[in-house]
């Protein structure tokens, strides 16, 4: 028989109008020199609206992409909440892709408008004679008549708006169509593309709502908390916290471009802010400015940790120094993106093993992603933690395609097509789920490395050097070796003023994991490369040594 239940859409102005109205004292603080500015939800409200009214006066009128080239603001908030609300597709580009990348993304979805923050005007001016697409360009904040000129150079731009002034002429009433359907486009998002273009794909309104649903619930997000959003609104959602904002009402601190850890730690303490959600890099400088200086942080419960696996010292050291919970995440683009979140049973006795055991797995699925695991045979593999494989995943925020334009070689829709597998997600990660549904990820299919027949988990490597007292960052990845076929290499940042010797690391890693995985060869570097999203760029590593760039020194073994 049928339900008798309504069928009303699930869209994002239904957060819109219930996060603005029913929340509307709750505030977004965004950051500046000179402390946080702030809006009220309610004042958000009437923004969304103001935008809304602008862009259609711009010839927004149906599912037509706006751009943003921002950092985490209001006004991106902004953004976020009325492009989609009024029917067309938020496209927010990364900043911190290539010049390149970033002609790619833009031009492959399809941008007709842009909104720009005033400290990135410059670097986008580069980018827009390569973007004929683009007709509108709005600023927002003050900007000088050189970048405004460049910015208006292209003859295909038709005009450059100062946002502050397009709002002011625009009423803040909007009548957001209710009549669109919940699987249309809302936004878009680019992976970052480690091999080939990076690739699109497009979140409907129904999964963006359950998304952030989803994740507000499962980490227990409350309308008291001030929750400080570091990862950028230009990657994957904020991991949904612009959307789950709306649904609980909690207030947002955005640090714009105040990335560092001496601005994260002032705004912790004048914003009382109860928890965030950020990169590991990002909560690892924090830690190791909390180390040396004096600061109050104590209004923190949480942080959430995600875009790569956060090492274990990090977790530890966090909770046991400064009372902080750090929650793993793990998801990716294509999942809108989280798929789990560690948040470890009742039944685990807080600091016993079993509970630091799931404080550092990647986490248990989200309820709605459907997880499998895929031997090396094609075969599914038990929930035992045990069984190791590639992890396929599915469900109503996972996509099942890529955005294609058209313009696609039939060998990037062949590679396209090759990430699903019979309505499934091939997310190649690799690693076990346990009988309750705990992802334990051992490393990347692509950076696991291959040894005398053997395999060794890079991430397992970067974890146990990383929990050397002066160490700072490390990466390991495979390399040639005429012997085994592929032995790891390890490159190690240290702290500052360290006197510890690549010979002190080997010994201190023999007595952490099994002595044939221990690396012969090691080097010292300033800084590990990252990506856009600051995970560690393990491809320009092994370019380097390839090139004879990095200062390897081959260490034996001090033990048999």
């Amino acid at each position: 028989m049928k339900s008798t239940m309504q069928s009303t859409p699930l869209l994002i102005s239904t957060l819109l109008r219930y996060g603005t109205r029913v929340h509307g004292d709750s505030e977004v603080a965004t950051w500046t020199p000179d402390g946080a500015r702030r809006t009220t939800y309610r004042e958000l409200g009437d923004l969304a609206g103001r935008l809304a009214n602008a862009l259609r006066s711009l010839g927004v009128t149906g599912d037509q992409r706006v751009a943003t080239f921002m950092w985490n603001n209001t006004e991106h908030l902004m953004a976020y909440l009325a492009v989609p609300s009024m029917g067309a597709v938020l496209h927010a580009l990364n900043i911190r892709l290539f010049p390149e990348q970033l002609v790619y993304v833009a031009r492959h979805g399809g941008s007709e408008v842009v909104i720009v923050d005033n400290t990135l005007a410059a670097p986008f001016a580069r980018l827009l004679p390569h973007l004929p697409a683009m007709r509108h360009v709005i600023v927002n904040g003050p900007v000088d008549d050189d970048t405004r000129a460049a910015l208006g150079e292209p003859e295909h731009i038709e005009q450059v708006h100062d946002l502050e002034t397009l709002l002011a002429a625009h009423e803040p009433g909007f009548d957001w169509p209710e009549d669109l359907d919940e699987n249309d486009a809302t936004s878009m998002c680019y992976t970052s593309g480690t091999t080939g273009h990076p690739k699109g794909v497009a979140y409907s309104h129904r999964s963006n709502v359950l998304h952030a649903m989803g994740v507000a619930a499962s980490l227990g997000v409350r309308q008291p908390d001030r929750l400080l959003i570091v990862v950028p609104l230009f990657h994957a959602n904020a991991w949904g916290f612009p959307y789950a904002a709306m649904v609980t009402g909690c207030s947002l601190v955005m640090p714009d471009r105040f990335l560092q850890a001496e601005p994260l730690t002032a705004m912790i303490a004048a914003e009382g802010v109860t928890g965030g959600a950020g990169v590991p890099t990002i909560w690892n400088d924090l830690l190791h400015y909390l180390d040396t200086h004096e600061a109050d942080v104590s209004s923190v419960h949480m942080l959430m940790v995600g875009g790569s696996a956060a090492p274990p010292a990090l977790i530890r050291r966090f909770q046991e120094e400064h009372d902080i919970e750090i929650v793993h995440g793990w998801g990716m683009t294509e999942m809108s993106p989280v798929g789990s979140l560690a948040i470890p049973p009742g039944a685990a006795e807080p600091a016993s093993d079993a509970y630091w055991a799931y404080r550092q797995a990647q986490g248990r699925l989200l309820c709605g992603v459907e997880g499998r695991i895929i031997g090396p045979d094609g075969s599914e593999q038990p929930w035992d933690g045990r069984s190791v494989g590639e992890l396929e995943v599915r469900g109503p925020w996972i996509t099942g395609s890529y955005y294609s334009n058209g313009s696609e070689s039939s060998g990037e829709i062949d590679e396209m097509a090759a990430k699903f597998d019979d309505g499934w997600l091939r997310t190649g990660d690799v690693g076990t789920l346990t009988h309750d549904g705990f992802l334990v990820l051992t490393d990347r299919a692509k950076d696991v490395i291959k040894s005398g027949g053997e395999w060794i988990s890079s991430v397992d490597l970067e974890n146990a050097i990383m929990a050397h007292p002066d160490v700072l960052e490390a990466s390991v990845v495979g390399v040639p070796d005429e012997k085994w076929g592929e032995r790891p290499l390890a490159s190690v940042v240290l702290k500052e003023g360290a006197t510890t010797t690549v010979e002190d690391l080997r010994a201190f890693l023999e007595e952490k994991v099994a002595h044939w995985q221990v690396p012969e060869r090691w080097a010292l570097i300033d800084e590990v490369p990252k990506t856009s999203v600051g995970k560690f760029d393990k491809k320009v590593l092994r370019r380097r040594y390839a090139a004879g760039e990095l200062e390897v020194r081959r260490v034996e073994p001090t033990t048999t």
